[in-house]
């Protein structure tokens, strides 16, 4: 389909422009691997094609030759019902895009989502998503709060990934970390009924050597910034989704578990999605 929405300035990635605006000099060497390592042409020669919305989304998979199976879809209301739909958040971008596309193409582009990460830098994606917010910023902490309400008080499907960053290796398994409660508190306060959805894929063992050796003892996020990487690696790939049928808001009832306790049930309800066959 061919794009009719276009942005004047296509979000692109230039090093060189970063660290001149730190006011730092990075010597030339260093810039150039770096640009190597994030695989910023690969990227930006995408980018600059100027696609947005839906068509972003599911032209940045082509480009990187990623096919979406479903599974499920059957679960995916059809009535007019608003949803959540929370899932686990195993890549930090291939994952997203995957079910950004589904969720867009089925509901009409009527999705909203909370961004952070890689993600949160892609003007392409803006008409869909809040502005990620500077946790040193206490008004920026108000706005996304906000942001996060009008959402949930929008006549447009939720997207959620509750976990807030991409998954770890943890006691020796690839999952997610414990998942914050937000979506089930504002989902009881707008009355949207929760859609489970598991999504398969995993990083390569360096991102999880780095998250666990190097961030963890130097208390630095490079992890985070390997993630372009991660999303050039993650080439030639099926990504499934599976959509388990929606729980009844009505079901979490705040007098049998707090919000936090039923956050973590809705992750482990979310995990026995994944088929015997993956």
């Amino acid at each position: 389909m061919e794009n009719e929405k276009r942005v004047n300035k296509p979000c692109t990635i230039d090093v060189e422009a970063i660290a001149a605006a730190s006011g730092k000099k990075v010597p030339k060497f260093v810039l150039r691997w770096i640009k190597k390592f994030i695989h910023q042409d690969f990227l930006n020669a995408y980018f600059e094609k100027g696609d947005v919305g839906v068509d972003f989304a599911w032209g940045a998979l082509k480009a990187l030759n990623v096919k979406v199976e479903v599974r499920g879809e059957e679960n995916m209301p059809k009535d007019g019902r608003l949803c959540t739909f929370a899932g686990n958040h195993p890549l930090g971008g291939i994952d997203a895009l995957s079910a950004l596309g589904t969720l867009l193409n089925n509901y009409d582009e009527k999705v909203r989502y909370v961004a952070n990460g890689f993600l949160a830098n892609l003007s392409q994606l803006a008409e869909y998503m809040s502005a990620p917010v500077d946790k040193t910023s206490e008004h920026q902490a108000k706005e996304l709060l906000k942001d996060i309400d009008d959402m949930f008080r929008s006549d447009n499907q939720m997207m959620w990934f509750p976990a807030g960053q991409c998954s770890r290796k943890y006691h020796g398994v690839i999952q997610d970390s414990e998942w914050q409660k937000t979506f089930i508190t504002k989902s009881r306060q707008t009355g949207r009924d929760i859609v489970p959805m598991w999504i398969s894929g995993r990083n390569s063992w360096r991102f999880y050597f780095i998250d666990k050796w190097i961030d963890r003892v130097f208390k630095t996020n490079f992890a985070m910034y390997c993630l372009p990487d991660e999303l050039y690696r993650g080439q030639n790939q099926t990504i499934t989704i599976v959509f388990g049928k929606p729980i009844p808001i009505s079901h979490f009832s705040p007098k049998e578990m707090k919000d936090k306790e039923w956050a973590q049930w809705v992750r482990s309800e979310v995990y026995k999605l994944k088929p015997a066959d993956l």
